[in-house]
């Protein structure tokens, strides 16, 4: 069944902000977190089969999808990835799961990464799909890497530069950006194409989409900076798509094993985007580490 239509769709308040989400299943649960600059929709090739062993919930990040787009400050705090996670803990517990797995994709990797950090005692386990953590992944910058994620550099930069550029053509920015980073044709269907760019051409989810990196390059570092003496202890997941940029440039298992004391994992055929490029693959292990 198609999973749009096999998955309610509900929004939770969360203090400030609304959280859009999908929902199905009714065993162990598990939170689905989608990166940039997609939303929940990039689970609909795996969603339906996981939601027949955990309730699965996919949600949209704030400024994301359907996700309410709070005004951000001169820290970029409202964009952090804690205060990201803090959203995804507050919409857990709405549901009444007191603890539950994470898988994060991308930019949602990054958050499930800060939720297991803030709130250990919330995670049982974590899986983190084709991202090196975020300071690695800054402190290791050459030119490939900021030939391949110029798109750090680019959307770090001051509103509203990458606001009024992108916003002139959002449309050809996102084919570009999915272009470059997948190495599947057809992975994207035309129908998750167009919820993407529905909610990718409003300017006030490509600005918060913006503040997010402008999180990500400031006050996030900060944060990892202060837990760089403490390694996560639930099992870790990494995938990573084989033909990838992640995939080839870096060695995943190891800089994983640097934060975490429980790493296993492996890639998958394809490039950045797991669960549409290889999605039996990607769910043989979701399913498998998450059991």
């Amino acid at each position: 069944m198609r999973y749009v239509d096999s998955f309610s769709f509900g929004t939770r308040d969360v203090g400030n902000v609304d959280i859009a989400f999908r929902r199905a299943g009714d065993g162990p649960p598990l939170l689905l977190l989608h990166g940039f600059p997609q939303t929940n929709m990039m689970w609909r090739r795996i969603a339906p089969a996981l939601a027949e062993m955990f309730t699965v919930i996919a949600a949209d990040l704030r400024g994301y999808g359907d996700s309410s787009t709070p005004d951000s400050d001169d820290e970029h705090a409202p964009y952090s990835k804690r205060t990201m996670a803090s959203d995804m803990v507050r919409l857990m517990s709405d549901l009444g799961h007191d603890s539950f797995m994470v898988a994060g994709h991308d930019r949602g990797g990054r958050v499930a990464h800060r939720l297991a950090r803030d709130h250990a005692e919330r995670v049982q386990k974590l899986a983190v799909l084709d991202i090196a953590p975020t300071a690695a992944m800054y402190d290791q910058t050459d030119m490939r890497f900021a030939t391949a994620y110029y798109h750090w550099f680019f959307l770090i930069q001051p509103a509203p530069l990458p606001e009024r550029m992108i916003g002139a053509d959002p449309e050809f920015y996102l084919r570009s950006k999915c272009g470059q980073w997948g190495r599947t044709e057809g992975a994207i269907s035309d129908e998750a194409f167009a919820d993407y760019l529905r909610c990718f051409r409003r300017p006030r989810n490509l600005h918060a989409m913006c503040e997010d990196y402008r999180a990500a390059a400031t006050i996030d570092l900060v944060h990892d900076a202060a837990d760089a003496d403490r390694k996560l202890a639930m099992p870790l997941l990494a995938l990573w798509g084989e033909a990838g940029f992640v995939g080839t440039h870096y060695d995943v298992l190891a800089e994983w094993r640097q934060v975490a004391t429980d790493v296993s994992g492996h890639g998958v055929p394809g490039g950045h985007y797991l669960p549409e490029e290889a999605p039996d693959e990607t769910l043989a292990a979701l399913a498998n580490f998450f059991s």
